[in-house]
């Protein structure tokens, strides 16, 4: 079992590397083993382009080895036809004999039926190897196709007298009285959180946050794509001139209107505001196959999904300013889950085991 571990652990390593990329599908690294010797390997780069398993298949130089070797994937080979075959039936058809498998896929299209045509066909599978791991690798995607709704991220940045955002009369001192952020951390901490962007499926903000801090919500200082951007904007307040209106990335705006957009960059969907406001923005976000959220604000916005239990993990920065007087960050009763030092910030990770 421990030569698998070592195998599984490469290829969840692999399939890192699709993070922020593969949306909607699943992080899945695979490895092919001959004489414990790996002869190819891969990772699923993008939806609609090849499986992990097909790229490895396609990496290995003498074919002729397939037929003695182990294949390791992180998550159960698909078998139906998606926009790619099914790599059950590549391994089938290159008569690979081995078959190791991290965890067991949860979309019901999958669930059991790759394991389920592999066995009819004779191949030894191995199932369950770093099973927590590779159920870890693929958190936003398990918690989609088992709860029907994103994984939550909340995130925001306080000072140490607890405020994440100035009062009027601060905040244009500090800006001169023009109409962008105020920072609370350090630009390495400014460019994790782009980062952090990068690698989650959309980005929720409030009304609020918008008209104070006319935010583009996209990834400006590091290399990845734009999340898709959720704007609640109950009575549609926000300037039409705001950036989160310009056509850099996808933006849902929430609203309780019906409103059309002919700009096929700009949907609007409605919700009702007197309900249970995180459920049904939830709702609207599995409508749209978003598998994961990092919500950034305002306070209302962030209280809100925690008074509901409705979040997977806190990431909050806590930096070295005071303001005195402004608006408070949200009140969250958890236990710290992990803490990091980023220069003189700090940065509290909780997770909820709800």
């Amino acid at each position: 079992m421990k030569i698998h571990e070592k195998y599984i652990k490469r290829c969840i390593e692999l399939a890192k590397n699709g993070l922020g990329t593969t949306y909607p599908n699943p992080l899945v690294g695979s490895v092919i083993v001959y004489e414990n010797e790996i002869i190819g390997e891969g990772w699923h780069k993008k939806s609609g382009e090849p499986h992990a398993e097909v790229n490895a298949v396609n990496s290995v130089k003498d074919k002729s080895l397939l037929s003695k070797s182990t294949i390791y994937v992180s998550l159960e080979p698909c078998s139906h036809f998606g926009k790619t075959p099914p790599c059950c039936d590549l391994i089938i058809a290159n008569n690979i004999p081995n078959v190791v498998i991290g965890t067991v896929d949860p979309n019901e299209k999958v669930a059991g039926k790759g394991i389920k045509k592999l066995i009819e066909a004779g191949k030894k599978l191995t199932v369950g190897v770093l099973e927590d791991e590779c159920n870890e690798l693929n958190k936003r995607f398990f918690t989609f196709h088992q709860k029907q709704r994103p994984y939550i991220i909340l995130k925001w940045a306080e000072t140490l007298d607890g405020f994440i955002a100035p009062n009027e009369i601060l905040r244009k001192a500090l800006n001169d009285k023009e109409q962008k952020p105020v920072w609370i951390t350090n630009p390495y901490s400014r460019q994790l959180v782009h980062k952090w962007r990068s690698e989650e499926h959309a980005i929720l903000v409030g009304t609020q946050t918008v008209i104070d801090d006319n935010p583009t919500l996209t990834v400006r200082d590091w290399t990845g794509s734009n999340p898709i951007r959720i704007v609640l904007d109950r009575k549609n307040r926000i300037p039409k001139e705001n950036h989160i209106f310009n056509n850099e990335a996808t933006t849902i705006l929430i609203s309780d209107g019906n409103q059309k957009s002919e700009d096929s960059n700009l949907i609007f969907e409605r919700i009702d505001f007197n309900g249970t406001i995180a459920e049904e923005i939830t709702a609207v976000l599995y409508k749209h196959n978003i598998q994961s959220v990092i919500i950034e604000g305002g306070r209302q916005m962030l209280q809100t999904f925690i008074d509901a239990n409705l979040w997977d993990e806190v990431r909050v920065f806590k930096g070295t300013i005071s303001f005195e007087n402004g608006t408070k960050a949200p009140d969250l009763y958890s236990t710290l889950a992990e803490k990091q030092t980023i220069l003189d910030d700090q940065l509290l990770i909780f997770r909820n085991h709800d």
